[in-house]
């Protein structure tokens, strides 16, 4: 089996958020009257974190103090409306079903407030998926700290194991934990961005994805 052990990012790979993070990030922004973000300003703001998400939003010239105070207000919003707009990908559940049916062991890792991780794990992806970590206070993505976490949990293999994600700093992630990544082009980046990554391969569905890798699975 050449993959046991498949590592997902969150955001674009397995939900789509993008609406729910765009309304946090808006609420922030206005109680500060600041202008508002488009969907499509936000969706390129989003795969670092929180933080430099609102940074990003932010006007240019925010005052650290400032920052720390819109990051508070996305936060509180964020987690009490999180769920207002924020769904699997179609195919998503029938891709870790199909995962978990072929043996082959599931972790998240995001750059997603953790509690947010967690809780999201719980609601649309338990127990088919084993492990959900969110981002770490200083080793946030494309750190590989978390990966190697989520490898110690699940007592896997750097040869054996595959990030995927939709982002350049995924790719990065992968690359710094000594692992391949796999491109999925229904995320926020897409499949041109994606295939100048030098990926090990991109895919446009989740039933794509599960057929290359428990095709790989029975090959091994």
């Amino acid at each position: 089996m050449k993959y046991q052990t498949v590592i997902f990012d969150l955001d674009g790979t397995l939900l789509y958020t993008l609406e729910d993070l765009q309304a946090s990030v808006n609420a922030a922004l206005r109680a500060h009257r600041h202008p508002e973000r488009s969907l499509e300003e936000v969706k390129h703001f989003i795969g670092n974190g929180v933080a430099v998400l609102m940074r990003r939003s932010a006007p240019a010239g925010t005052s650290e103090t400032e920052a720390e105070e819109l990051l508070s207000l996305f936060r509180t919003h964020y987690l009490r409306h999180m769920y207002d707009h924020t769904i699997p990908y179609e195919g998503v559940p029938e891709l870790l079903a199909g995962l978990h049916a072929a043996g082959i062991r599931t972790a998240i890792v995001s750059n997603k407030l953790d509690e947010a991780t967690k809780q999201m794990n719980r609601r649309f992806f338990a127990p088919l998926n084993e492990v959900a970590i969110g981002a770490p206070p200083d080793k946030k993505k494309p750190h590989p700290y978390s990966v190697f976490q989520a490898m110690e949990l699940l007592h896997a293999s750097p040869e054996r194991t595959v990030y995927v994600g939709d982002s350049d700093v995924d790719a990065e992630t992968a690359k710094n934990a000594g692992i391949p990544c796999i491109g999925v082009a229904w995320g926020y980046r897409g499949r041109e961005f994606l295939e100048g990554l030098g990926l090990e391969a991109v895919v446009d569905t989740p039933g794509e994805l599960l057929a290359l890798l428990t095709a790989e699975a029975e090959r091994g």
